[in-house]
């Protein structure tokens, strides 16, 4: 199992409206850099991830998991992109700011560091256990 860190703006897309679209989840849409396309395609099903708020907020707030793997984003018209299908799983007990992410020395090589701007990422098992101890959960909390 992988697992990702999904970036949105939460007056476009929030944590809440991923939680309001319970268990049928929702796709996400609207991938436009060719870095992220790659990371959805490697997504499999229940593979987990970060929500993370970003320019509002700027904080790990909740975690997903992918329910339908890669297909043709129908919002693209030149064909080239993907989507993925997400369901919430649960909010984390503590949202991690990306202020505490900054100030944290073993996350310093994360994705969110050193790509702030793609969309969608990689995380590694490391910085995976690392944010959910920071956030308070359970040890092995959402973990394969």
């Amino acid at each position: 199992m992988a697992h990702w860190l999904y970036k949105s703006e939460p007056f476009k897309w929030s944590w809440a409206d991923q939680v309001a679209a319970a268990g049928k989840g929702t796709h996400w849409d609207g991938v436009r850099n060719h870095a992220a396309k790659n990371n959805l395609l490697a997504m499999r099903l229940g593979d987990t991830g970060f929500f993370y708020h970003s320019n509002e907020g700027k904080e790990i707030v909740g975690i997903v998991e992918v329910i339908r793997e890669a297909y043709p984003d129908p919002s693209d018209p030149t064909g080239k992109f993907v989507m993925v299908d997400l369901k919430a799983v649960a909010p984390l007990p503590k949202p991690v700011t990306l202020a505490t992410i900054k100030a944290t020395p073993a996350l310093a090589e994360m994705a969110l560091m050193k790509y702030a701007r793609l969309s969608v990422q990689p995380v590694r098992d490391t910085e995976w256990a690392l944010v959910l101890a920071m956030a308070g959960a359970p040890a092995g909390a959402f973990s394969a």
